[in-house]
């Protein structure tokens, strides 16, 4: 797989803006950082609709209530599972968001008699979208909260930008090592990735994130490792499971948000696996 020049340079350009905007939404404070996450999941979700449509034909007549209540749904789950100290006007918006959630629950069920659209298998597929995506971002303000509740109150971005920094490296060294020297092809459900490639974004990102951000991130080394390389390797997992779904879709991106990478869902499909396992290996460690 040869290196398109063109290509690199219009995915480098959008990179960078995009990383301009995370950064800020990761660093500012956590109206910024909630906001940030919500909006990533809600274009995921809205992606993860569209495919779902493309692979199964009944999804893709849903009533309108239930496509707009689902995302909507999305929206009031992160509130839901957002820290305490979020509110407005002395309301947390997570007691907002509880209160809002079972009306919207109400209201799509209703539509479903309205529209007589029920279907056991689009409430499957709605159930298991609203588990792989705000269910799994909101682990974001989890692993946001984490560094809060240590001595270093200004760097509760730490986890989650290790995580974010883990992934963007990794997906750009397996894609410039495997355009030149990728020779196997790592899974029929995704042509362009190789053995190479992928092994050699798992390495060089783990090292670089170790030995260079954890000279200014702190956090002990060894944590930082495990971090990144649990983040390395569910982030890879996460980018078959999105494209096995591009593939069963027949679509080649999930959508066209970031010109040379696609949609929301193929930018963020390595993080929806990756956060859940470093959340999960952070409650066994601690």
């Amino acid at each position: 797989m040869a290196l398109n020049v063109s290509v690199f340079k219009t995915r480098t350009i959008s990179a960078i803006v995009f990383a301009i905007i995370m950064i800020a939404g990761l660093v500012i404070n956590q109206w910024s950082f909630f906001i940030l996450f919500t909006i990533i999941q809600l274009g995921c979700l809205n992606e993860y609709i569209k495919l779902m449509g493309l692979i199964y034909p009944e999804y893709h007549s849903l009533a309108p209530t239930h496509r707009w209540g689902l995302l909507l749904v999305g929206v009031v789950m992160m509130m839901v599972l957002a820290p305490n100290s979020l509110g407005v006007n002395g309301y947390s918006i997570k007691y907002i968001g509880s209160k809002i959630l079972p009306v919207l629950l109400v209201m799509m069920v209703a539509g479903e008699l309205y529209y007589k659209k029920s279907n056991l298998q689009n409430v499957a597929i709605s159930f298991f979208g609203l588990i792989y995506i705000p269910m799994c971002l909101s682990l974001m303000f989890q692993l946001r909260n984490f560094m809060v509740n240590t001595f270093f109150l200004n760097w509760a971005f730490s986890i989650p930008l290790l995580v974010i920094a883990t992934i963007w490296i990794n997906d750009t060294m397996a894609y410039i090592v495997g355009s030149f020297i990728g020779k196997r092809q790592l899974s029929p459900v995704s042509p362009n990735k190789t053995w190479e490639g992928t092994i050699a974004g798992i390495v060089i990102s783990v090292l670089v994130v170790s030995k260079i951000l954890g000279i200014w991130i702190p956090i002990q080394e060894k944590y930082i490792f495990l971090i990144s390389t649990v983040a390395a390797i569910a982030g890879t997992f996460g980018d078959l499971f999105e494209s096995k779904l591009k593939r069963l879709a027949g679509v080649k991106d999930s959508g066209s948000m970031m010109p040379g990478h696609g949609g929301f869902l193929d930018r963020f499909d390595s993080i929806l696996f990756a956060v859940p396992f470093v959340w999960l290996v952070l409650q066994m460690l601690f």
